[in-house]
């Protein structure tokens, strides 16, 4: 484990419950000296003589070194007055950068000797006493099942977050105030206004509540970095919602140990993953296939006839013409690269649905900026070609689709493990035989009996929404990304189970978007692919692609064991509902 340590004295541990940015109470005397006061002059003059010392010595031998250059004299021959001063100039440099370090600039100016006790600026730039490098947590568990929590000194972002004072409205604000409320000052302009997205956020909200008349005292307001999300995660802020975050695991997969976060109010939810995760490893793991890695944008255009849309539709799909239309499509980023255009017609108008892969980023804004190269490209050779939207449906995005089940979108991902009976019976609580009928009962014809769309599982969205919140995917995702068919097979003479989630749409990132924010990058951190992978752009978001199937295998897995079992309820009533007395609460 990489750690980084404070140079410090030998001292004895503070105790319990003392706070580490204040003095150590070994480090006072009774009488609050301090090692400045042992100086002959007070601290600021000191640094004064040896600042001046160290300037003047210092133009004195560069003076005499030049008359020496210019009269040929030799210049190892040192004069008594030279000798002096070099000794005098060493000194001074080792006063300079002995006492004070890199602290000299601000001593010098301020009079403060940051060598005397802790320093809350010095205590942010070291994090506490020692910082356990990121990387380090790439591995986030042992070889065990139950897993040992690792411990974590906080980091820079999150101890400046604690140190902010709690926001107060003042005077001048209440003009603001007033004028948000009587419409004369927009909300939305209130951090440009201001210059204070924090102030802003505060603002907003009292303004919110006097129009209204109802009170957000419940909504939390302060500990948020508002600064963050300017610009590109929400707009016009009035606070920051809580959702507990838990962790299933180690998910053993692919020869490697997973902690997974799963941000969810549902209780049962992460105890039912967490048993899944530990029926998986005590087997030997999970395998995951990562089948397609391609994003789509579908733009609609029209034309005068249907003759002509279809002119286009062989157009893009001439394979002569693919070259030429992925240089047009590859210059909106580095990342993005075109794979494929399939196209559909309805009468005169004209579907294209673009799928190019789009490195770590999850990559709707990506891929809109290449379609949106193409479209001008075509605008030449089709100038009756009228764009009526960069997103026709057929992409397509947050919608339950049967092209999205077919043909894939984002990471198409299957998930494979095979348990044994023992397992089954032991952890599980329940018979092969049992999963596997009722497998083709519920999940397959179940299913089909509604008229599913790619819903042919047990609760896939539940875990798929669960990590994606944790992570800081787009939540909206969770309706294509949910798509999955869990499949269950006795094996080995009926002994064994192998059971199966094959997940055509996951569309995951790990830079852009809500993963930037600190909270969602914690957690993308625990699973080590957090940010872009800089030897191989992509790897970080198809690795976090089947992290996910192999969370919702494990899902699956559990709860149709307690189904089997006839466990559901029973579980739910003991992890999902409040057992304290409300009306003694209230009183």
């Amino acid at each position: 484990m990489d750690v980084r340590r404070r140079h410090l004295n030998p001292l004895p541990p503070p105790t319990a419950g003392e706070p580490l940015l204040k003095p150590h109470k070994y480090q006072q005397t009774t009488n609050n000296t301090k090692a400045s006061d042992a100086l002959p002059l007070p601290l600021y003059l000191t640094n004064g003589v040896f600042f001046t010392l160290f300037f003047s010595v210092a133009y004195f031998l560069l003076h005499r070194w030049r008359e020496k250059i210019r009269n040929s004299m030799p210049l190892h021959v040192v004069t008594l007055s030279e000798l002096a001063a070099v000794v005098s100039l060493i000194a001074s440099v080792i006063y300079l950068l002995g006492f004070f370090g890199i602290d000299f600039v601000q001593s010098l100016f301020t009079g403060r000797n940051t060598h005397d006790g802790w320093d809350v600026e010095d205590e942010i730039n070291s994090v506490d006493r020692f910082v356990i490098e990121e990387d380090s947590l790439k591995k986030p568990c042992g070889a065990g099942i139950d897993c040992l929590p690792v411990v974590v000194a906080p980091a820079k972002a999150a101890v400046l977050l604690a140190e902010q004072p709690a926001l107060v409205l003042e005077a001048e604000d209440e003009e603001i105030i007033k004028s948000v409320v009587a419409g004369k000052t927009p909300s939305y302009s209130l951090e440009t206004k201001l210059g204070d997205c924090r102030k802003a956020a505060l603002v907003r909200r009292e303004a919110l509540q006097r129009i209204t008349g109802k009170s957000l005292g419940g909504l939390p307001l302060d500990g948020f970095d508002y600064d963050s999300i300017l610009g590109q995660c929400c707009e016009m802020p009035v606070g920051y919602i809580q959702i507990p975050v838990g962790v299933a695991g180690p998910l053993l997969l692919d020869g490697r140990e997973y902690s997974v976060p799963m941000a969810t109010t549902e209780g049962c939810l992460v105890a039912s993953t967490n048993r899944g995760c530990k029926a998986i490893h005590l087997c030997g793991g999970a395998t995951s296939v990562l089948l397609k890695d391609g994003m789509t944008r579908a733009p609609v255009v029209r034309f005068g006839t249907a003759k002509r849309a279809a002119e286009l539709k062989f157009f893009l799909e001439d394979d002569m013409n693919f070259d030429t239309l992925s240089v047009v499509f590859n210059k909106s980023s580095r990342f993005a690269r075109l794979q494929g255009i399939q196209c559909a017609i309805a009468g005169k108008n004209l579907y294209t649905r673009f799928t190019c892969s789009t490195g770590d980023a999850m990559g709707m804004n990506m891929i809109s900026k290449g379609v949106q190269n193409v479209l001008d490209f075509l605008q030449n050779d089709f100038p009756d070609m009228d764009v009526i939207g960069i997103s026709g449906n057929f992409c397509s995005d947050k919608k339950p689709a049967a092209v999205n089940w077919i043909e894939g979108r984002g990471k198409s991902v299957v998930c494979e493990a095979i348990i044994k009976e023992e397992v089954v019976r032991k952890v599980l609580k329940t018979d092969v035989a049992a999963l596997v009928e009722l497998n083709m009962l519920k999940n397959l014809t179940g299913s089909a009996m509604a008229g599913a769309l790619g819903g042919f599982n047990a609760h896939a969205s539940n875990i798929v929404s669960a990590v994606y919140i944790a992570t800081g995917q787009d939540p909206a995702q969770n309706v294509e990304s949910s798509h999955c068919i869990t499949m269950m097979e006795a094996v080995n003479d009926g002994k064994d189970l192998h059971v199966s989630v094959t997940m055509p749409s996951i569309e995951v990132g790990t830079v852009g978007g809500g993963t930037q924010l600190a909270s969602q990058s914690a957690c993308l951190n625990l699973l080590g692919v957090k940010g872009a992978n800089k030897e191989s752009a992509g790897s970080n978001s198809r690795l976090l692609a089947t992290i996910v199937a192999g969370s919702v295998l494990a899902g699956e897995l559990s709860l149709m064991s307690a189904l089997a079992a006839g466990q559901l309820v029973n579980s739910h009533m003991k992890y999902n509902r409040s057992s304290r007395d409300v009306t003694k609460m209230s009183s």
